[in-house]
């Protein structure tokens, strides 16, 4: 079946579904990640038990272990690379959260929060060092090269966004080459790293997939900061907004805008701390002058090339869960 299959299905995959071909594997990825990151200093044991609380949706480590099988049975090194994918993403999230002052994330207290800035800071770097100390303690370089690129990209791709100094010159191109970085590399890193697993002549298109994929979930995920409510994101609608972020959907809709809607953006921007009604504003500006129709269809065919790349693979139900990941990225519900 096709992403266009996919999508017109009356519900898109849900990703409990995507996930059962692993769930044995997946279910000991959190117990992988605590054992890597357990230490006697109680402030680190704390931030631990914080985090381990703030359980998200394990989606790197799903599609790396899909990847994983896509051979045939993979051995239990795969749920290592899995606990040390979602630890790398979760130091970035930590560092995020500190960099942009959040106070929440899902509902829940963020480390710079329950804590301090500076203990998030070098929480954020402890899961890192511990990430990659674990890969040194697996003895495999080809992982251990392809989590430090991504690791690497993720960094410069953060210092990329601080030093844009005019939001509202970000281009298309500087958006792209923003989420590549913080997103797609991570994710393409784990799809590759599940391939040396077990189908290592599936490396390369796993990757490009897995880059593919990434895109589009990110696509995906700064619209939802567009077109949906608080209780679908774990986020306040149009928080991007808020913190003076610029993603596709209004990057798309600036050059169709009118001076006086124009100058509506102009205005958010250069408010400190802009009103609930002028964020709802900009987002009514930037849905009628296409943005989100025009994000919608990147994402789309960002995960078409997904899907091209996976083509190469041979079918399995392994596969077919990987298929399906690019239903749920486009279309999130659960």
């Amino acid at each position: 079946m096709t992403i266009e299959a996919r999508l017109q299905a009356p519900i898109a995959p849900a990703l409990l579904e995507i996930q059962d071909p692993i769930r044995e594997k997946l279910d000991r990825v959190p117990d992988e990640m605590w054992r890597i990151v357990k230490a006697d200093a109680p402030i680190i044991a704390a931030a631990n038990a914080h985090l381990r609380g703030m359980k998200g949706k394990m989606f790197r480590p799903t599609v790396l272990l899909l990847a994983s099988e896509l051979g045939g049975e993979s051995g239990d090194r795969a749920t290592c690379f899995a606990a040390v994918a979602e630890l790398v993403h979760l130091a970035s999230v930590v560092h995020d959260d500190s960099v942009d002052h959040s106070n929440t994330r899902r509902g829940q207290p963020t480390i710079n929060a329950m804590f301090s800035h500076q203990i998030a800071v070098i929480m954020g770097d402890y899961l890192y060092s511990k990430a990659l100390a674990e890969l040194v303690r697996l003895g495999d370089l080809e992982p251990l090269r392809a989590f430090t690129a991504a690791s690497n990209d993720m960094t410069l791709g953060e210092m990329r966004q601080l030093a844009s100094y005019d939001a509202l010159s970000f281009s298309e191109g500087d958006y792209f080459q923003l989420i590549r970085a913080k997103t797609a590399s991570l994710i393409g890193a784990a799809c590759e790293v599940g391939a040396l697993c077990g189908a290592p002549e599936f490396r390369g298109s796993m990757r490009t997939y897995g880059v593919k994929l990434g895109m589009a979930f990110q696509v995906a995920d700064d619209l939802l900061d567009y077109t949906e409510v608080e209780s679908v994101t774990g986020k306040p609608s149009g928080s991007d907004l808020r913190e003076h972020k610029v993603t596709l959907p209004l990057i798309a809709a600036l050059p169709r805008m009118t001076a006086p809607q124009r100058q509506v953006v102009d205005r958010l921007f250069a408010d400190p701390a802009p009103s609930d009604a002028h964020i709802a504003d900009v987002v009514s500006i930037a849905t009628e002058c296409g943005g989100i129709d025009a994000a919608r269809a990147a994402g789309h065919q960002f995960a078409l090339e997904a899907e091209e790349a996976l083509a190469e693979v041979s079918e399995s139900p392994a596969r077919q869960a990987l298929a399906d990941a690019l239903a749920y990225v486009l279309d999130r519900r659960s």
